[in-house]
């Protein structure tokens, strides 16, 4: 699904992403996880073309995507969320999501009929809605909604374009620890067999969702394997705990 070979990043001479190679198979869900500043959200924006990369290569579902813009790579399968709420606060939560799914159609280009009369639209913006329970809300500002629905908003608009990979920055940032149970309990849900990778802090969050885990640190993976192989690991406890390993 996702091939990444030898990324580097550099803001102003300092190296945030060091020569970084994985991949990530078809239906995995891969979590991303290191202390602030390791270049996690970094990682996410050049991936999905919202920065570009000093070096390196990108390729996804066999295609190089390295010098392809965020909106390319979005029509071929990519979505993603973002750390910070990106929605429209004045609109109603039914608009959010019809903006969303139109943006996803041919139709997004008539500008001379009137979106009520697209059925198959307000069908899929239903579906979505009632994934989360949010369907009742529908005429309501997305501004007057609690912070934990906002989140869980967030992540159907990323799913409205059926993406084959979404990639999640920090989707329980913000929550607290029940509105994390409970986003944990319904992301696996929505997500159903969608190739995920995403960082978090949250260690439940990830030891929950992840078949395999990701470790950065200082801009280089230090760990990759299994939630059980990470929990584990000797280097990793060593950063979690604090005493600053500097080892390579």
């Amino acid at each position: 699904m996702l091939k990444v070979k030898n990324l580097s990043q550099n803001y102003g001479g300092v190296t945030v992403l060091n020569n970084i190679s994985f991949s990530i198979k078809s239906g995995e869900r891969v979590g991303l996880i290191g202390p602030n500043g390791a270049g996690k959200t970094t990682m996410i924006n050049v991936l999905t073309g919202l920065l570009p990369s000093a070096s390196g290569q990108i390729y996804f579902l066999d295609q190089d995507i390295t010098g392809m813009p965020a909106y390319k790579r979005a029509r071929l399968g990519m979505a993603r969320s973002f750390q910070i709420n990106t929605l429209f606060p004045e609109l109603n939560l039914l608009d959010n999501v019809r903006l969303a799914v139109q943006g996803t159609k041919p139709s997004r280009f008539q500008m001379l009929r009137f979106i009520n009369s697209y059925a198959d639209i307000l069908e899929e913006t239903r579906a979505l809605l009632e994934l989360v329970n949010l369907w009742e809300k529908r005429y309501a500002a997305t501004g007057t909604l609690s912070h934990g629905e906002k989140r869980q908003l967030e992540i159907i608009l990323a799913l409205a374009s059926r993406p084959k990979l979404l990639l999640m920055d920090e989707p329980s940032a913000g929550l607290t620890i029940e509105q994390t149970s409970d986003l944990i309990n319904r992301i696996g849900d929505l997500l159903g067999d969608i190739t995920v990778f995403f960082c978090a802090h949250d260690m439940e969050l990830v030891f929950s969702l992840a078949d395999r885990v990701m470790v950065l640190y200082y801009g280089k993976i230090l760990a990759l394997g299994t939630p059980q192989e990470i929990q584990s690991n000797s280097k990793v406890r060593e950063i979690y705990l604090g005493t600053g390993y500097q080892g390579t």
